[in-house]
């Protein structure tokens, strides 16, 4: 099977081209870096020739609910416009636990996407997923002033980008599913302990400040709604053993 990965080279895109590559199949990434553009959608259709499902794990940096929107309509009309044109049969797009109760900064783009994703004319599935155990780290550079990291109070439900990737080829080896199960890591923790051990971890020092974000996007950092429900999967690996991971 050929699959055609956007965003191939991120912190889950580059474990979903391992894994599918283990699994021996052919895969093409779709990035800047091997001349296509998701954005302007240039490169995109000769990249596609011969594909047989998009797996869609592209991201931006940004907390801008205006830029994130831009930036996820653009790629996943591109994307479907050029699955068209090829003939392929499945879109596969990941997104995140809880978006649709929380639709506001990153996740107002997230939304978006799976809004384009469900009316965009190709068979799809959606996987939706927590925060991966990079978060931390992700986190705590975005956050930190000299020694001092402010953390917005939050839970979260770490899971290994690993564990996500595995799920994804699984999918993509199957017919189209619509929205599947979400996934989680196997227990919630406070981000701000998170960032605490990270630092540990890597051997650095410095004040950790939980901080209540306001508002809605405030509230469903902090009750829950971005971590899965009863009848969800789980992942294996837990924070503190992905950070031992690392260390070795």
């Amino acid at each position: 099977m050929k699959l055609a990965v956007a965003g191939g080279t991120g912190i889950v895109g580059t474990h979903v081209v391992q894994v599918a590559r283990e699994r021996e199949h052919e895969v093409v990434v779709l990035s800047r870096s091997a001349g296509v553009d998701l954005v302007t959608g240039s490169g995109l259709s000769d990249a596609l020739d011969g594909a047989d499902v998009v797996i869609d794990v592209a991201s931006t940096q940004t907390i801008s609910a205006e830029e994130s929107t831009t930036f996820f309509a653009a790629v996943t009309r591109n994307l479907l416009a050029a699955e068209i044109e090829a003939g392929i049969g499945h879109h596969l797009a990941l997104s995140i636990v809880g978006i649709d109760k929380a639709p506001h900064s990153y996740y107002a783009g997230k939304v978006e996407q799976e809004r384009l994703v469900r009316a965009g004319g190709v068979p799809w599935t959606i996987l939706r997923a927590t925060q991966f155990h990079e978060f931390a780290a992700q986190i705590r550079a975005q956050s930190s002033f000299g020694p001092v990291s402010v953390i917005p109070k939050m839970v979260s439900q770490p899971i290994a980008a690993r564990e996500v990737a595995e799920r994804l080829i699984d999918l993509a080896e199957q017919s189209p599913a619509g929205r599947v199960a979400d996934l989680g890591g196997p227990r919630e923790e406070r981000v701000a302990d998170m960032v605490r051990r990270y630092a540990r971890a890597i051997g650095t020092r410095g004040i950790v400040l939980e901080v209540p974000i306001p508002g809605a996007y405030g509230r469903a950092m902090r009750n829950g709604t971005l971590v899965t429900s009863p009848d969800s999967d789980h992942g294996r690996q837990t924070f503190d053993q992905w950070l031992a991971a690392q260390g070795s």
